[in-house]
């Protein structure tokens, strides 16, 4: 179905064990769904549960406000990368965002973009309208394919569905070409078709089995 392949199966629980993980894969084999986004601990062990299936390998760097330092961040997207992630999910510095260092964004993220194939989370819910359009902006001229609304703590969580539709055109407007994923408490079908119908290509989200399961009755 056109919504589950559009799913990045989200389990990136600090608490999730080996088991957790595998049954998360399993999940998103038997629905499946884009990918599988996990933190980079789990990347080695979800490219091997994946194998063969089609299901893509995403990694989740430097949540929730990308505030690590470069060199980290660049280490951790090359070990993801290495251990077999075929999406790496960064978040944009946000902090160097709202002081308007856009150069030293754009710097981080093309080093980070050269490294895989990168979708790069914005954290819109900390961003004003104008600042959603120059990150999608810097995003594009970084490298990216896809440039992503949010991650867990995101502001944008707690936001209207109208809110996050908004935040999507003004992604669109900043870096057209680009795919768009769209997440942050998106828990429902309706949130998906939503978004979708909102301009998402991507749907990030950890309730997938339950829109599947709505979406095969």
């Amino acid at each position: 179905m056109e919504i589950l392949n559009k799913i990045d199966h989200t389990n990136i629980k600090e608490t999730a064990s080996e088991a957790d993980i595998i049954k998360t894969c399993q999940e998103a084999k038997e629905y499946g769904f884009r990918g599988v986004c996990v933190n980079p601990k789990w990347v080695k062990t979800v490219k091997k549960e994946l194998a063969g299936s089609g299901v893509k390998a995403v990694c989740l760097i430097d949540p929730p406000i990308g505030d690590s330092p470069h060199a980290k961040r660049v280490q951790i997207a090359k070990k993801a990368v290495k251990d077999g992630a075929d999406d790496i999910d960064v978040v944009m510095p946000i902090p160097d965002a709202k002081h308007g260092r856009w150069d030293k964004i754009l710097k981080d993220l093309k080093s980070i973009c050269k490294i895989g194939h990168t979708k790069v989370i914005i954290g819109s819910g900390y961003l004003t309208d104008e600042e959603v359009v120059k990150a999608s902006q810097i995003v594009k001229q970084a490298g990216a394919f896809c440039v992503k609304t949010a991650t867990e703590k995101d502001p944008l969580e707690n936001s209207e569905l109208c809110e996050k539709g908004k935040h999507l055109k003004l992604m669109r407007q900043g870096a057209p070409g680009l795919l768009i994923k769209a997440s942050g408490n998106v828990k429902s079908l309706a949130d998906a078709q939503m978004m979708i119908e909102m301009g998402a290509d991507i749907i990030g989200t950890s309730s997938g089995v339950e829109i599947a399961k709505i979406l095969k009755h």
